[in-house]
């Protein structure tokens, strides 16, 4: 699989990220598009995983900027669960343990393959901060190792304007479920 884009397909990533970045000013006020522009073209193998963030329909937007490492944070910000991303287990432990009726891959092994990091329950609950998001589906996030060694593994979603931490066995997959991803710039 090559990790690189054209010139062209650059450009068009890079304007759908500007607009999206012009439409959604709230969740990232006092963040500069042409530092983070920079930062993007420096870096084409971010703009690859940006660009499978945006494939599979994530939606990805910069959420904020970490002072201490200097990075901008894309998170995917699609309303509901990536289409693209969805009826998948969450590692491929998960996913080897199925015998019938597997997944065709894990939310972990998805994420490795994209370049990207699955979210954290605390990145989880900042993504709420800035909008609804998973009010119909869920998605899979960071399991603690002492839950995920016992079998299972933990999702999110956002319902009756509370954000929702559940568990279910790891190998479970549905197809209202998926994961959000985030990259650091």
């Amino acid at each position: 699989m090559k990790k690189q884009l054209t010139a062209n397909e650059q450009e068009e990533l890079l304007s759908i990220l500007e607009k999206r970045f012009e439409k959604n000013k709230s969740r990232h006020e006092n963040l500069d598009w042409a530092k983070i522009e920079a930062k993007l073209k420096a870096s084409p193998l971010k703009l690859w995983s940006l660009d499978e963030m945006e494939r599979t329909e994530g939606e990805p937007d910069v959420m904020g900027y970490d002072k201490k490492t200097d990075e901008y944070l894309f998170v995917d910000c699609s309303a509901e669960s990536p289409k693209g991303r969805r009826s998948i287990c969450y590692d491929h432990e998960a996913l080897e343990k199925r015998k019938e009726h597997k997944p065709a891959n894990s939310a972990i092994n998805m994420a490795q393959e994209m370049g990207i990091e699955i979210l954290s329950e605390e990145q989880y609950k900042e993504l709420q901060k800035l909008g609804k998001f998973d009010a119909k589906t869920s998605s899979w996030i960071l399991t603690p190792p002492e839950i995920r060694k016992l079998g299972g593994a933990i999702f999110s979603d956002f319902r009756y304007n509370t954000v929702f931490v559940y568990h279910n066995g790891a190998d479970s997959y549905y197809a209202a479920r998926g994961f959000r991803g985030l990259l650091r710039v």
